[in-house]
């Protein structure tokens, strides 16, 4: 689910037999040093090994293609001499979607000599973070769920996570619609996004959202499609932020017999992308029209480029990558921040101590458009209460028209001031 909760290369080795093995490992956890040669420059110094976690085949969101994403980009490193002349090991953990799995997962990490945990996604922010600060192990570039990532002295986060989409949601809507609804888990992360979302709709002028419940595993939304129909209004705006369980809630919402009311929808990107807007019908589809909150350039933003590059060359025909999911997107960025750092370290041995240092000391990173430049000293942190940590505080307003996704406004909207607004 979607929520927030308080609480120089070298040429790659083309032998035919190394690229069958590279292959072999697609559905493994564990990929090294696929393309680099022994004694190479991909060996020459020690490899550096990091985790990649998420939810995979659970019954509420999934994002198995943050852990495919991971894979794909260590193929590409190693294949071109590693990181500064270190293979990439990458492990991967299923988290479950559950306390217990999140915090196995961390505890892998640890016994595994991890120096990082990169990429990730999982709602059980204190599950995770307990162990990896235990043992001094940075958590670079999670998906944005939790408190703790905005909050922990060891988590380097590369988004502002769910309290960005939501106050950029807001103050896009403010614009457009009368009266918004919010639909939302009935869970305790569900509970902050409507203080969230009020606080962009604040700036706009516009009073606060109404609130519909709704369960984040249910198979049918239609009394609450309903209910959010009747509290938008005509002119009004509904807004569903419920994961992978969105889908369901417009399939049903669009079962509501129609009422003569213009009522547009909303949503915010990781609950709602382009394969869905294609899957339900397109321009002539629910979602024609709809305003769309994300973090990063749309998908077709040539800024991307280079990592469709890796996935059409590195992920053998993966499925589980969507280009335009805001999940692999944010590992792409992650292991990008995680290549600059080590890059900065120079150092035969690399360590989890010495990677949270660099991060620490103000190593700069560039994803070339994809974000402002990420750092993460103090001086470059929000500090707004529940999320001091965020340094990345820009949204883009997202619009579809004729069925394609495409950018509302070019520039990115900082929304540092929205947040500085919020009340619980």
């Amino acid at each position: 689910m979607t929520g927030w909760r308080r609480s120089s290369f070298s040429r790659p080795f083309q032998s035919g037999a190394i690229r069958a093995v590279c292959t072999a490992v697609v559905g493994a956890s564990l990929l090294v040093g696929c393309g680099a040669l022994p004694g190479g420059s991909g060996g020459s110094r020690e490899p550096v090994t990091v985790m990649t976690w998420a939810p995979i085949g659970t019954n509420a969101t999934n994002q198995p293609g943050m852990p495919a994403m991971a894979k794909a980009y260590a193929r590409w490193v190693n294949a071109n001499g590693g990181i500064d002349g270190h293979t990439l090991r990458v492990l991967t953990c299923d988290e479950n979607n559950d306390t217990a799995g999140a915090a196995d997962c961390a505890r892998r990490a640890v016994k595994e000599n991890a120096v990082a945990v990169v990429g990730s996604y999982s709602q059980h922010g204190r599950e995770f973070m307990a162990p990896l600060e235990a043992a001094s192990i940075p958590y670079l570039g999670g998906y944005g769920l939790t408190e703790e990532e905005f909050t922990s002295f060891l988590s380097y986060p590369v988004n502002g996570g769910q309290a960005t989409l939501l106050a950029g949601n807001g103050r896009q809507l403010a614009r457009e619609c009368g009266r918004t609804t919010l639909v939302r888990p009935d869970t305790i992360t569900g509970d902050d996004l409507p203080g969230l979302l009020n606080s962009g709709l604040g700036q706009g002028g516009r009073g606060p959202a109404g609130d519909v419940r709704a369960a984040e595993d249910a198979t049918d939304y239609t009394p609450q499609a309903e209910q959010a129909r009747a509290s938008a209004g005509d002119g009004g705006c509904v807004t569903a932020v419920l994961g992978d369980r969105t889908e369901t809630f417009f399939d049903s919402y669009r079962r509501v017999p129609e009422d003569g009311r213009d009522i547009r929808v909303s949503s915010v990107l990781g609950s709602v992308g382009q394969p869905l807007i294609d899957s339900t019908g397109g321009k002539t589809g629910p979602f024609e029209g709809a305003y769309l909150t994300g973090w990063y350039p749309v998908a077709t933003d040539p800024a991307w480029n280079a990592m469709r590059n890796v996935i059409d060359k590195y992920a053998f025909g993966d499925n589980d990558i969507d280009p335009a999911d805001p999940g692999p997107q944010t590992t792409w960025i992650a292991y990008t921040a995680l290549k600059a750092v080590i890059e900065s370290i120079n150092d035969d041995t690399i360590t989890a101590g010495k990677i949270a240092d660099a991060l620490n000391r103000g190593v700069k990173v560039n994803t070339d458009g994809l974000t402002p430049p990420l750092r993460w000293r103090y001086e470059d942190m929000l500090g707004a209460p529940g999320f001091p940590r965020i340094v990345n505080r820009d949204v883009t307003f997202q619009v579809v028209r004729e069925g394609r996704l495409i950018a509302q406004r070019k520039d990115f909207v900082d929304v540092g001031q929205t947040l500085g607004n919020t009340t619980p």
